[in-house]
């Protein structure tokens, strides 16, 4: 298909993340991708190919075309693609279920694999809820969260995304009211800690779980903040009988410099979820862990099951190609690796502090953020970062880059001055 055909069918049938039907602007078409890079259909500002530095929204950890998840994906392909879970199991998901209560805090024992990071959210929401009703509690009916979150696009998950200013505040009206907190400061503050301590124990009696994105707020504003506050969400929690989740889907896998965020507390939560890079970008899946405790008072309560079931949960195909994935990670010194490219990254950032319009910028792990005083001019920021090789997805008032863990020097450096670039002409 030609490159002005497959664009005029896109535009007339395709609807693509947040935008209008039909988009305001042509998409650029990949014909291909390897590495770190995706290889255009058609040059674009004399450019045949680009460095990915959103590594496909966080997913891609080591690039595209890898030939250990290639071979794991070919493998699996060759016995079977997919399944059903109910009443079946089989050796990819068993192993991927395993693998994830080695590599995560020792409490979560127990696995429950979905199709999308957003699913396992709501599945997590699920487990908290039934657990208090299970265990004698059904007043326990409300989440509590801190403000400037993300969490995903499905009906739970949008009700604790922010309500003032967030993307689904159109529907404040209509989702279930959940408990907010102010966001987290940048840095310690004891007065902060103790109002989260004061909320927590004023609505104990009505809230099931705190869920919070640990030590990065991703989709939201990509605002850091201490691991301190995990600590006192920890303690706060256990004090007033509240169980804690922790979305990790975004932190997981060693995107802030530890494996997990919870890592850099040194805290468990009750209830994890993973997604984006657990599959290294390959297929979408996702997973939602949990303690024995949780597992059990469920499995005891009237009705002593987890209502949920999605067609494709354990698909041996994304199972298959998980595990590979996470042995792949798990077999290289990733940390030094995420370590270098925050070094890169600190480096070929620092200049854009100068650029007029540039309020702050950010690093952490393989994180770098430079946040506008002024809404992105999107249009203009992303030819800007085309023009300099680099693929990069602004939004709202921030320029931001998350590359594959695989990315070189000299393409980090690349990433820095298309990021730059962008904030320039943004």
């Amino acid at each position: 298909m030609r490159n002005d055909e497959l664009l005029a069918l896109d535009r007339a049938h395709v609807w693509h993340p947040y935008g209008p039907m039909p988009g305001r602007t042509d998409p650029l078409v990949v014909e291909s991708a390897s590495g770190v890079r995706l290889r255009l259909a058609e040059p674009v500002h004399g450019q045949a190919e680009l460095i990915d530095g959103m590594s496909s929204w966080w997913s891609a950890l080591h690039g595209y075309n890898h030939p250990v998840l290639n071979e794991a994906a070919h493998d699996q392909l060759g016995r079977m693609s997919h399944v059903m879970f109910g009443g079946l199991t089989h050796e990819p998901a068993v192993r991927l279920a395993t693998r994830l209560v080695e590599i995560t805090p020792e409490p979560l024992q127990h696995v429950f694999l979905s199709d999308s990071g957003s699913v396992s959210v709501e599945v997590a929401a699920k487990m908290c809820l039934q657990y208090w009703r299970s265990v004698g509690r059904p007043g326990k009916q409300l989440l509590m969260t801190w403000r400037g979150g993300y969490h995903g696009d499905t009906w739970q998950p949008m009700s604790l995304c922010d309500p003032e200013g967030g993307m689904h505040e159109l529907w404040s009206g209509v989702l279930q009211r959940q408990v907010f907190v102010d966001a987290p400061p940048v840095t310690y503050e004891e007065s902060y800690a103790r109002m989260l301590r004061e909320q927590i124990a004023l609505h104990a009696d009505e809230v099931a779980a705190v869920i919070v994105e640990p030590v990065v707020q991703n989709a939201g504003g990509m605002r850091f903040h201490p691991p301190e506050y995990l600590r006192v969400l920890r303690e706060a929690c256990d004090e007033h009988g509240v169980l804690l989740i922790f979305d990790e889907i975004a932190t997981g896998f060693g995107r802030t410099g530890t494996l997990f965020g919870a890592d850099q507390a040194g805290v468990s939560p009750d209830v994890m979820c993973v997604g984006k890079a657990l599959t290294g970008g390959y297929l979408s899946m996702a997973a939602t862990l949990c303690t024995t405790e949780i597992a059990e008072g469920i499995s005891r309560g009237e009705v002593p099951v987890l209502a949920h079931g999605p067609t494709f949960m354990g698909n041996p195909l994304a199972s298959a190609v998980a595990c590979a994935s996470i042995d792949l990670l798990m077999s290289q010194d990733w940390a030094l690796e995420v370590k270098r490219i925050e070094t890169g990254l600190r480096e070929g950032l620092a200049p854009a502090a100068e650029l007029p319009g540039v309020r702050e910028v950010r690093v952490l792990g393989a994180i770098g953020v430079v946040q506008l005083d002024h809404d992105v001019d999107m249009a203009a920021a992303t030819e800007a970062a085309v023009r300099a090789g680099v693929w990069l997805r602004p939004f709202r008032d921030l320029i931001y880059t998350m590359p594959p863990y695989v990315t070189g020097d000299e393409d980090l450096a690349r990433i820095c001055t298309a990021v730059r670039a962008a904030a320039q002409a943004g």
